[in-house]
């Protein structure tokens, strides 16, 4: 079976699991046992070695995935440490007071939901209760509060480099490839995040909405909550409990955060020992530099809470716990996924890929980002996780090119499988931060759903003709204005039909 189809099943398996159960874990370990047995011809000693010692026990035991794992810890306690400390409230009170027009208070949700960009699960848990007060009297519905939320979510950590999102697509670079600067090359390809971000500034500036956002919206003018859904608020944030938090209780962490890793990733690039910046960063061992940095951060974190006193030493350690336990969901996923690649690298799946595509002919390969984006967007729609889907498909995608050779179809490929998830994961009512983000809105979530896939297949379908461009073309610069313009091309003649519509009404 070795450097034959066979090797593809393993993988097929998983996402064809997926697509039917809805269900990542149960979906990917099954993936997994099909390439043990595989491997060991049906021997169960050779595949229970196999997949557990060659695969498991060797992917938790590699350094520099223990590394992701640690920042993602350190991340997760961090959050918990913000969430208790109560600075998040302090920050809305003071938006409250000093933001006092709708496009105003809608351009300080995205702003917050653009600081945040370390990790969607604390986007979602802070923009929520920080803003949640303060649209409610700018009178803006609970429906477009959740979807300024999740579109601020993903859609931003997938093209932040420092980020917990940046750290697991690392992590499924091939073996001798530097994960971060691949991540780094390809957000500039990443149209469905990047047009995400147009789109809602767009909307938030020339004051329109459509579908069914629109009646929400002018539900909201009138004083009707329809789509506020108060029980389905998270529980256990504590900010509202805490009335020692202020403003900088919020900002200084994440600064630090930010600051911390940066130096961090530096260091590991030999910044400090004469090697310049950009060199140093595009260097840096990704895995180290960020527990550098993040623990650096929750170590000071802790020490600044508690010379606040805005929590107590016993309150900074049940955080630790509460951190470890919410980015369990993140640590399966990878472990997974690290795995399957595992079993699809031992079947010779490279050999496999590598010599079918090099038989394609190159006008198939143009349409290839194009192709990838939309399988990424149903895998992860049927899913509802980003990272199980670019766990399964980049490690495959990356077989098709050299990376080092520096073909930029490698790159956009990268990039399909990114933006495809995170479109998928934005569009499906099982995905973690759609979920999140209607409970941190206080939105009942089918309307949430229902109100923001009008939006999300507009970026979509935009994102697509871009891939498709980029595939033709093959120019970062000239790309990404082509797919600049045509989002604000679409924007203006969706604009214009609404007051037409409106004017005849």
């Amino acid at each position: 079976m070795y450097g034959t189809f066979w090797a593809l099943v393993p993988p097929l398996v998983a996402i064809a699991l997926a697509l039917i159960t809805k269900e990542v874990y149960s979906s990917l370990f099954i993936g997994i046992l099909v390439g043990g047995l595989f491997f060991s011809n049906f021997n169960f000693e050779i595949m229970m070695q196999h997949i557990f010692q060659d695969g498991m026990v060797a992917a938790l035991s590699d350094s520099y995935n223990v590394g992701i794992l640690l920042f993602l810890v350190c991340l997760g306690i961090m959050v918990a440490l913000m969430n208790e400390a109560g600075g998040s409230a302090a920050f809305g009170k003071w938006a409250s007071e000093h933001v006092k027009s709708r496009v105003g208070v809608q351009l300080a949700t995205m702003f917050l939901g653009i600081l945040i960009f370390i990790d969607d699960y604390f986007n979602c848990l802070t923009v929520g209760s920080v803003m949640r007060p303060v649209t409610d009297r700018a009178k803006i519905s609970r429906a477009k509060l959740s979807y300024l939320i999740d579109s601020t979510a993903a859609p931003i950590c997938i093209i932040a480099p420092i980020s917990s999102w940046a750290a697991a697509v690392s992590g499924f670079a091939p073996e001798g490839t530097n994960g971060l600067l691949l991540f780094i090359k390809a957000i500039p390809y990443n149209y469905y995040a990047i047009l995400t971000i147009i789109m809602m500034l767009c909307l938030t500036l020339f004051k329109m909405d459509y579908g069914p956002m629109a009646r929400y919206e002018a539900d909201a003018l009138l004083g009707k909550n329809e789509d506020a859904d108060e029980e389905g608020r998270i529980k256990g944030e504590g900010d509202e409990d805490n009335k020692k938090g202020k403003v900088i209780d919020l900002v200084f962490p994440i600064i630090l955060l930010i600051v911390a890793c940066v130096v961090g990733m530096i260091y590991t690039g030999g910044f400090f020992s004469g090697t310049g910046f950009v060199d140093a960063f595009a260097n840096s061992d990704a895995s180290v530099g960020l527990v550098y940095g993040s623990f650096s951060a929750l170590f000071i974190t802790i020490v600044y809470y508690f010379i606040r006193r805005i929590l107590p030493f016993e309150g900074c350690m049940n955080c630790i716990s509460k951190g470890f336990i919410s980015m369990v969901p993140a640590i399966t996923i990878l472990t997974l996924a690290w795995t399957l690649k595992a079993m699809t690298d031992s079947l010779g799946a490279a050999e496999y890929v590598s010599g079918v595509i090099a038989n394609s002919a190159d006008s198939f390969l143009s349409f290839l980002p194009a192709i990838i984006f939309v399988i990424a967007i149903f895998l992860a729609f049927a899913t509802g996780t980003s990272w199980g889907t670019f766990g399964i498909l980049i490690p495959i995608t990356l077989k098709v090119f050299s990376i080092e050779s520096g073909d930029p179809l490698a790159i956009m490929c990268v990039s399909a499988c990114m933006a495809g998830a995170v479109c998928g994961d934005h569009c499906s009512p099982i995905s973690d931060t759609t979920i999140m983000s209607s409970a941190g809105a206080g939105c009942k979530h089918i309307i949430h759903v229902s109100t923001q896939l009008p939006y999300a297949i507009t970026c979509a379908a935009v994102s697509f003709v871009a891939f498709v461009i980029a595939g033709i073309v093959k120019n970062t610069a000239i790309c990404l204005i082509i797919a600049a313009a045509l989002m604000v091309v679409t924007m203006i003649v969706l604009h214009s039909a609404l007051n037409k519509k409106q004017a005849k009404a």
